[in-house]
């Protein structure tokens, strides 16, 4: 039992120490969305990518509350500062699938 209670303790610690990264990673982003988009929607666009840190861009124009032409605007400053990276290009109907690895590469296992 005290192996198992051990090991507890050893997640839960690692745990922490990545929702503490999260946090510090979302305080970081704050002032690079700011100066990159240059918009009162920033902290929403900063919000949908933390939550959705794999996304399509019609689920971002649509889904971030993001007027559309502003949300495509977003898209490419984000690109251009490779905040966001292209997982996959768009292909006829099927839109671009971006990713934002500063998160990804926090809780990735």
């Amino acid at each position: 039992m005290h192996v198992f209670l051990e090991a507890v303790e050893q997640q839960a610690i690692s745990n922490l120490s990545i929702a503490e990264s999260i946090s510090a990673l979302y305080e970081e982003m704050k002032k690079i969305f700011a100066d990159t988009l240059s918009s009162k929607w920033s902290v929403t666009a900063l919000d949908f990518v933390f939550t959705n840190p794999v996304f399509r861009n019609n689920k971002f124009t649509s889904q971030s509350g993001i007027p559309p032409a502003t949300a495509a605007r977003f898209t490419r400053s984000m690109l251009d500062k490779n905040i966001i990276i292209t997982l996959e290009e768009s292909a006829g109907n099927k839109p671009a699938l971006y990713s934002f690895e500063p998160l990804l590469n926090l809780v990735r296992v």
